[in-house]
């Protein structure tokens, strides 16, 4: 069988190897998801497994609904977490930063940086970034299949739930046959698509419904119909009896209206502005307007953080970018149409 990513996987295998002997604590980025759960929980376990001391480590808690795939992998918050001696490997952390601050300033030099984020800025002092992969979870997928580590289910199962998660249950762009070969492999040693199914899709709160049906009554059309906006406003979390993991998903619901090249969600949150930015083809590359913003991400998703700014201010001034960035891509496209 062909390897899935020769070069990148040998030189995992010889950091890896690097290891041996030394703590580590796994990072990955704040307000986490299923790909930096899964990913966070499978290199923790690889590390174990190898005999190599290692603690999954994240600012924020788990998010309710990903929970059950963590299972016996130590994982604690930043706040609780004195290190002794670890080294700091990250996943599915496209910026330093992004792991927030207790952790970056606990770890102001990162060992290895393993990601698929194509805005990754390659911060540490080895970086295996594959901007093609779908999900971190396929990029460590792809290393331990091409290495021939041990997978164990629940290792097998978070990798799974990465990839399903960032890939929209295998609708986005990104997904290839390379990840429904890795996907169908892990299955085979364990990731059950039936159980991570109904813990991430069929096991959600009443309070995120409410959440939802306020997000919808928010949504506007703007620039013709090329993008759509929904907001929820300071205090709505409350209102609704829903938490911050509850938004997980709404912005997908601006960008599936036809018509919309980009879907927006804009959330006050702590004071702050938070942003979510998803297209439906990676043309729009939706990461380099969020990098605008000192933000980042994929081609086709995209997230920001603002502050100082009311929210409507905000989106005016974000709605501009967005136009702009539309017609460059636009003209761009007309001068290689002559």
């Amino acid at each position: 069988m062909n390897r899935y990513y020769p070069e990148e996987s040998a030189a995992f295998a010889a950091e890896i190897e690097k290891l041996s002997g030394s703590k580590v604590a796994v990072l990955g980025h704040f307000r986490p998801d299923g790909d930096c759960i899964g990913s966070m929980v499978a290199m923790t376990r690889l590390l174990n497994g190898m005999g190599i001391e290692a603690v999954a480590v994240n600012r924020d808690p788990i998010p309710e609904n990903l929970k059950a795939f963590v299972g016996d992998t130590p994982l604690v918050q930043a706040a609780d977490f004195e290190p002794s001696g670890h080294v700091a490997v990250t996943v599915d952390c496209a910026d330093h930063k992004r792991i927030g601050d207790r952790l970056q300033a606990l770890f102001p030099e990162i060992t290895l940086n393993i990601d698929h984020h194509i805005s990754n800025k390659a911060y540490a002092l080895h970086n295996l970034i594959i901007g093609s992969a779908c999900a971190t979870g396929e990029v460590l997928a792809g290393f331990y299949f091409d290495n021939n580590f041990s997978i164990d289910p629940l290792t097998a199962q978070n990798l799974y739930v990465g990839i399903a998660t960032d890939t929209g249950q295998f609708r986005f762009p990104s997904t290839t046959p390379e990840t429904f070969e890795i996907a169908r492999r892990l299955c085979e040693l364990g990731a059950n698509p039936a159980a991570a199914a109904f813990e991430l899709y069929e096991n959600e709160s009443f309070g995120k419904f409410k959440l939802l049906q306020h997000f919808l009554a928010s949504l506007k059309l703007e620039l013709n119909g090329r993008v759509c906006v929904g907001m929820i406003e300071d205090g709505v979390y409350s209102d609704c009896g829903a938490c911050v993991d509850d938004s997980e998903g709404l912005v997908d619901y601006a960008r599936s209206i036809r018509g919309v090249d980009v879907g927006v969600f804009l959330e006050v949150r702590d004071g702050a502005i938070k942003g979510s930015l998803r297209s439906k083809d990676p043309f729009y590359r939706v990461d380099q307007v969020a990098q605008k913003f000192n933000g980042g991400g994929h081609a086709c998703a995209a997230g920001l953080n603002m502050q100082d700014i009311s929210l409507n201010d905000f989106r005016a001034v974000l709605i501009a970018a967005i136009e702009d960035h539309l017609k460059a891509l636009d003209e761009a496209t007309k001068s290689t149409e002559k």
